[in-house]
């Protein structure tokens, strides 16, 4: 529990207005999108500037207050939950985009700034921002920096960490630092910059970002392949991508989520499928239309229909009902455990088979989706977490499905991150050696480790 004296100093800080502490507030900031994980916070503060993140982390550090930050809460890993109470620093109003620069491709935005916002404005100058999570309406820049996000565009144009070209971060002690810049080369002593990339909150928090960005591709093409086994769609990415053609994306959605295509794609290959492949070409218009080609060619190999977006309108549509997937799965049992993990691409079509087996072996329905083209899948378990006996079937099975990607070579997040999901299995996934190190760095950084405690790595 924080005394008054402290709150009072945090209204002085960031003003009374930004300073909650109503249960009905806290019970706001107290869970994230897993559902799973809740924890009330003693306090939440909605700072403004640099500076009051500053001084309410000086604050924290001299006070030893436990403090998570946090954006807009979206993520699916338990990050920011605050499990040991203390303070939730938001960080949603440090809204600003500063300035987009079409000349050096960069732009300069705060951590509060939501993703879709940024993307709308750079649009409006002929740019973009591959990074693409499916929260995208809701995520913030500090949060997609802090948890080095992806989506389906990344296959062609790498995640998050490629485009960050500088930080302003406050360290645990209130120390403001600035790394890196707008250049898009920078070899000056370590990376320091890549520590807070992917740090998950947990040696600093993001107050500015640097980031580089790119011109808006002239021509892009849709093709959608419905298939009757899923793993003959995962073998189908494998030899597009062994083909030499690079798309900008390639998504695949399985039969949970067919109703989403019903009136997009003839119902007799809706019933007769299990998976649908969504891939993207994009580039110069001549290019678009060979690789678009290819592709057809490719998955006529082996899937039932193949279609080829008219327009715009009607790709739109595909990609609509593709981004409904989580929304859609959620909908369908009381509970859902949602993972994260990344393959080798020459393993996908195994590793598809694999996980289907010990769904079967436990006898717990199975939904796969994933940018499958990057190897990055989304198993989701359908369970009820008040049938103790089923839901300790549907662990037991993500458990297992973990492992089967880890023994071909895979990792075991490739984009949400490890936050409260995923610490028991993160002895598997490292070195030992590695995680001493890490704990080394954090005690560096974080020395009285107030910093977003008891993630990543367990107790």
């Amino acid at each position: 529990m924080i005394e008054k004296p402290i709150i009072d100093e945090l209204c002085r800080i960031a003003g009374r207005e930004n300073v909650l502490t109503a249960k009905e507030e806290l019970t706001a900031y107290s869970y994230d999108a897993t559902n799973l994980w809740r924890h009330l916070p003693d306090a939440v503060v909605l700072p403004h500037t640099s500076e009051e993140v500053a001084r309410i982390l000086r604050l924290a550090s001299e006070k030893r207050i436990p403090l998570t930050p946090r954006g807009g809460g979206t993520n699916v890993s338990g990050g920011s939950i605050p499990v040991r109470g203390g303070i939730v620093l938001v960080t949603t109003r440090m809204n600003r985009i500063i300035e987009v620069n079409r000349t050096n491709l960069s732009a300069t935005v705060e951590p509060g700034v939501v993703l879709q916002d940024f993307q709308a404005a750079l649009a409006r100058e002929g740019l973009f921002f591959p990074p693409d999570p499916q929260s995208f309406a809701g995520c913030t820049m500090g949060g997609v920096v802090a948890e080095n996000s992806g989506g389906p565009s990344c296959l062609k144009y790498g995640v998050t960490k490629q485009y960050v070209l500088g930080l302003e971060v406050v360290t645990a002690d209130g120390r403001i630092l600035k790394l890196g810049g707008v250049t898009p080369k920078n070899r000056t002593g370590y990376e320091l910059m890549m520590l807070f990339v992917g740090s998950e909150g947990t040696l600093g928090v993001i107050t500015k970002i640097n980031l580089r960005v790119l011109p808006a591709p002239k021509a892009s093409q849709t093709i959608v392949a419905v298939f009757g086994d899923v793993a003959t769609a995962g073998e189908t990415v494998t030899d597009i991508i062994a083909s030499s053609i690079l798309p900008a994306k390639v998504e695949f959605v399985d039969n949970w989520t067919f109703d989403k295509f019903r009136g997009l794609l003839p119902d007799s290959s809706l019933k007769r499928a299990q998976g649908i492949l969504l891939i993207q070409v994009d580039g110069l218009p001549e290019t678009v239309a060979a690789e678009a080609k290819e592709v057809v060619r490719l998955c006529q190999r082996r899937a039932s229909e193949v279609r080829v977006a008219q327009d715009k309108a009607e790709a739109d549509r595909y990609w609509q009902a593709r981004k409904a997937h989580f929304s859609d799965i959620s909908s369908r049992a009381p509970t859902i455990v949602n993972e994260d993990v990344c393959v080798p691409r020459e393993h996908i079509a195994e590793f598809i088979r694999l996980s289907q087996e010990r769904a079967r072996y436990y006898d717990v329905p199975l939904s796969f989706a994933g940018h499958v083209g990057d190897g990055n899948f989304h198993p989701v378990v359908l369970t009820d977490s008040r049938n103790r006996e089923h839901y300790t079937r549907a662990v037991k099975c993500v458990e297992e499905i973990i492992d089967i990607a880890l023994s071909l070579g895979g990792v075991l997040s490739g984009e949400h991150g490890i936050g409260l999901e995923k610490q028991r299995f993160l002895k598997k996934a490292m070195d030992p050696a590695a995680i001493e190190l890490m704990k080394k760095i954090k005690d560096v950084l974080d020395p009285h480790h107030i910093l977003n405690p008891g993630k990543i790595w367990e107790d």
